[in-house]
């Protein structure tokens, strides 16, 4: 599944950097940055300003843009990554975003010429791979990889995924909804959860466990399952208090949560062949890094019989980039412009 995009205008590639927009539009708060192409090969993107919003404080994308841009030069290019499908209209399918998003009412609302948009974990393995190991916390898996298919999962108000797939001709992207299959659990808690969810969901998603909401859910499952009434109202109540031992069903879900993980990042790192590696990213993992590395997240990844061996060839880390988005919106639009 990749991105959809109108084609990029030859114009668009010049011999001097030109500056342009990229946007890294979340659940909950928009990332955006007035970026230029670099003369380091290692580090294609310049970020010359930045900001982050909250999505409920605006209207629209376009607003937010606008406000970024204020009276200054409005730059002809803008590259947006968002949770969805973008389709061939420049409209997207997604499920996470609080309002639709179309390239076509951006460009006038905002006055440019062209917007494109692309899949956020697209994007962001296209970040991925320029990453420096200090920006890394590793977890298992030895330091370094041949260089191969790597995998980037992240886990916020949905969950993403992306495989970053070297060829001889430059990287390819293949974007994914991974947050949508169902479910796999593996004991028989997780199963009592799995039971409780569905008397509100059909379907059992990955990120109806996965994701921000998702650790929700699984605090009010382990409620109802303990016959106890929900306290905590939020993702950041729930970590903050399993991280200070103040509440025991919030350490019960964090610790489900990092045991569900492990086992889907298993799986997904032999369904997509990440021998390249596999980088964690997104909001809620830098908050837990502690909690994570004491979890039961290594164990339950390399839980997978006879291939155990193989994953444990894998390196799996978690990427602390805060602007890893917009850089990778920006690397996919550079990669097009300058091919």
């Amino acid at each position: 599944m990749t991105a959809a995009a109108p084609a990029v205008p030859a114009s668009a590639a010049a011999p001097a950097p030109v500056p342009f927009l990229a946007a890294d539009v979340g659940g909950t708060h928009v990332r955006v940055a007035r970026v230029q192409a670099s003369n380091d090969p290692a580090h294609p993107v310049q970020v010359l300003e930045y900001r982050k919003f909250r999505n409920a404080e605006y209207p629209g994308l376009s607003a937010i843009l606008d406000t970024f841009l204020a009276d200054g030069q409005r730059p002809a290019h803008c590259v947006v990554a968002t949770a969805g499908v973008a389709r061939e209209d420049g409209t997207v399918i997604t499920a996470n975003v609080p309002w639709p998003l179309s390239a076509r009412r951006i460009e006038q609302d905002v006055g440019l010429e062209h917007v494109f948009i692309v899949n956020d974990f697209e994007a962001v393995a296209y970040a991925a791979a320029q990453v420096d190991a200090s920006g890394v916390l590793q977890l298992t898996g030895p330091a370094t990889a041949p260089r191969g298919p790597t995998l980037v999962v992240g886990p916020g108000t949905g969950l993403g995924a992306a495989v970053w797939i070297p060829t001889p001709h430059g990287p390819v992207v293949l974007a994914t909804e991974a947050g949508q299959p169902t479910l796999a659990v593996s004991t028989e808690l997780e199963m009592a959860i799995v039971r409780q969810m569905q008397r509100e969901h059909a379907h059992v998603s990955v990120e109806h466990a996965l994701s921000g909401p998702g650790l929700m859910n699984l605090y009010r499952a382990l409620c109802a399952l303990n016959g106890q009434t929900p306290t905590l109202a939020s993702p950041d109540a729930i970590t903050a208090a399993a991280m200070a031992n103040t509440d025991a069903l919030a350490r019960e879900s964090l610790q489900v949560f990092c045991g569900l993980l492990g086992s889907t990042i298993g799986d997904m790192a032999l369904q997509y062949g990440a021998s390249g590696g596999v980088y964690l990213a997104g909001g809620i993992l830098p908050q837990i890094r502690e909690f994570l590395l004491n979890s039961s997240f290594v164990a339950r990844y390399l839980n997978k019989g006879p291939m155990r061996e193989a994953l444990e060839r894998i390196p799996v880390k978690v990427v602390e980039h805060g602007q890893l988005g917009v850089i990778g919106a920006a690397s996919w639009y550079l990669g097009r412009t300058q091919a």
